[in-house]
Formats: structure tokens, C-alpha cells, sequence
């Protein structure tokens, strides 16, 4: 039997340069829905004043990370994005978005999470992101 797979600590204070850039706080998770916040501003901004889509992908590829990761870590793996595909719907300059990642198929290698970013009830972005479910002692 494979050992589970204990989940990081998801706080922006812990993680690396790039996942804190992106200002994803996570309020919640587990295996079947990831809700979260980001604020958003300059420090993700385009040279044009706007928030960046890579902003956005990176937001939706963590959120689908996660809950991912907690679908399938009591089986001795991580969940790993092998396809982002992120439709930004509407431009913004900053200020408080919600997050929410639910999962549209879960299997045994793979799974499909679709993400969507709002600020105040306005879809931000939408992202569809396809995770490989993989053994964590490969990714050492």
C-alpha cells in the first residue's frame, strides 16, 4: 500500500516567488471543490494598466492543482496540469475576485477541473485544466 501524501501548507507567506505573485489564497478545499480569493493590482499588471491573463492561468492552474492533489493523495500521489486552457472573459484592474474549481471528471490517471474567476459576480475568467495524477515519489 502507498503512503498518503501529506498536502502542503497553501498559505501565499510559505510559498514560492511565483505561486505568491499570483496572490491565490485558498479558503477551502478538499478533493471535490477548491474555493479561494485573490486581490488583484499592480503587482499583476499588464504595461497597460489591466491584470495580466498569465495572472489568471496561473490562478486556475493552482486552484485545479489543489484540489487535485486532494483527490488523490491518500493514494500516494500529486495531480500535475498537463493542459491550461483559460478563457479570459473580462478585463480588469484590480480589486477582490472569488475563485471556485470544481471537478468535471475524476479517473484513476487523469482528471478534468474547470475553474472561474469573479469579481462581483462577474466572470473574470474561466479555465478547463487537465491534471495526470502521478506517483509523488517520481517527482523526486
Amino acid at each position: 500500500m502507498t503512503a498518503p501524501v501529506p498536502l502542503p501548507d497553501f498559505a501565499l507567506e510559505v510559498a514560492s516567488p511565483f505561486v505568491a505573485a499570483s496572490g491565490l489564497r485558498v479558503d477551502e478545499y478538499d478533493g471535490a471543490h477548491v474555493r479561494g480569493h485573490v486581490d488583484l493590482g499592480p503587482t499583476q499588471h499588464t504595461p497597460w494598466g489591466v491584470v495580466h491573463g498569465g495572472a489568471h492561468c496561473s490562478i486556475v492552474e493552482s486552484a485545479a492543482s489543489i484540489g487535485g492533489s486532494a483527490a488523490v493523495s491518500g493514494r500516494g500521489q500529486v495531480a500535475v496540469g498537463v493542459h491550461n486552457a483559460t478563457d479570459l472573459i473580462r478585463s480588469t484592474t484590480g480589486g477582490r475576485a472569488e475563485v471556485e474549481a470544481l471537478p468535471v471528471h475524476q479517473g484513476r490517471t487523469q482528471q478534468l477541473w474547470q475553474v472561474e474567476v469573479r469579481q462581483e459576480g462577474k466572470l473574470l475568467a474561466r479555465g478547463n485544466v487537465r491534471l495526470q495524477n502521478v506517483d509523488a515519489s517520481h517527482l523526486s
